[in-house]
């Protein structure tokens, strides 16, 4: 697979735009966004390359095929008439996630059901052996769209979500995603406010989230060197010479400081929190790089070290069950107003809402 081959990239809704040039600089080629995702064309590196060190996506799927289909019939030949023993072999345990419906596949497992049949078929004519499905852990999961009477048939390289980071057993109370907290920070522009020096503080930090997301940044950690397991690991078109190259090169262009200035740091009243920061922290080895302080909102100030004159507050603030009643939500953004006006003059601020 050196030549280039069709891949979509899922993403969370608002960052497609942010995925488009993210893609581009890793390499993607014929970029474009859609209501599916995000489509490319690449070699397989540059697919590794995304799985690896997209601070955005969801998953990176490696399509297969496109076919017209109006019935449950075509749906079912449409699976069967793919040549799966270029993908997977009778001994592989594969899994299958439908999306879509029509007025003929009402739910998705019936249409879950309906490829995996298609595929089992494939074998069993080929091989008289039958591959079987393992839900929990699959070594290879195959991706099926059904949209406007068009069947798209994919394998997804990613396994797990990629915005899984490796760290986070527990996040706490309604932990912010992490690939939504990369991209407020890449809205941010935080990549060349940290070149240039800058300082980041979150005054309600919660687990931890931006701030473990933006020493990442500020480090060039690679996002996914942390990951045990890749979807493309049980697949047969894997190069592992070509993702082992890959991984070694991320894990070389890690920064083992950050850059001269630089600060990160959060503060929470709630000594949980702290606690679960420091320890999501730690399990990244970013523990000496993140300070956390227990703190409440009303007593933070600016730091005191010339070095911090300028920088990004960024926050996310609680919202919906986590916070009693409108009221109390506008007390509390009038009490973070107010910190950031009596304490952060001349730095950059940015606030993740739920409501406007």
């Amino acid at each position: 697979m050196t030549n280039s081959s069709p891949f979509l990239a899922t993403c969370p809704a608002g960052l497609g735009t942010l995925l488009v040039d993210e893609l581009a600089e890793l390499g993607a080629k014929e970029v474009r966004e859609t209501p599916a995702g995000v489509f490319f064309s690449a070699p397989l590196a540059v697919a590794y390359r995304a799985c690896l060190w997209s601070r955005l996506a969801n998953r990176i799927l490696l399509k297969l095929s496109d076919t017209a289909v109006a019935s449950t019939d075509d749906v079912y030949a449409a699976a069967r008439g793919l040549r799966w023993s270029d993908h997977m072999t009778p001994r592989t345990r594969f899994v299958v996630e439908f999306r879509g419906q029509t007025s003929y596949i009402k739910n998705t497992h019936f249409g879950a059901l309906k490829i995996k049949d298609g595929i089992v078929d494939f074998f069993r004519d080929q091989s008289g052996q039958r591959p079987s499905v393992d839900a929990k852990r699959p070594d290879l999961r195959v991706v099926a769209q059904l949209s406007k009477e068009k069947l798209t048939l994919s394998i997804d390289l990613s396994g797990d979500s990629l915005h899984r980071r490796g760290y986070r057993p527990d996040g706490g109370k309604a932990p912010l995603k992490e690939n939504l907290a990369a991209g407020i920070l890449m809205r941010s522009g935080w990549a060349h406010r940290a070149a240039n020096g800058e300082s980041l503080i979150d005054p309600m930090c919660g687990s931890g989230t931006l701030l473990i997301e933006a020493a990442m940044i500020a480090l060039n950690i690679a996002p996914g060197l942390n990951r045990e397991r890749y979807g493309f690991i049980g697949w047969l078109g894997h190069r592992l010479d070509q993702w082992q190259a890959i991984l070694a090169e991320a894990k070389a262009s890690a920064r083992s400081s950050l850059p001269d200035g630089v600060e990160i740091r959060g503060y929470d009243g709630d000594l949980g929190a702290i606690r679960r920061a420091q320890e999501n922290a730690r399990r990244m080895q970013l523990g000496s790089f993140v300070r956390v302080h227990l703190k409440q909102l009303s007593d933070i100030a600016k730091p005191t070290h010339q070095k911090m004159d300028r920088g990004l507050l960024v926050v996310n603030p609680p919202w919906g069950e986590r916070i009693s009643t409108p009221a109390a939500a506008a007390n509390l953004y009038a009490a973070l107003g107010q910190v950031m006006h009596a304490e952060f003059g001349g730095w950059n601020a940015s606030v993740v809402a739920a409501d406007a």
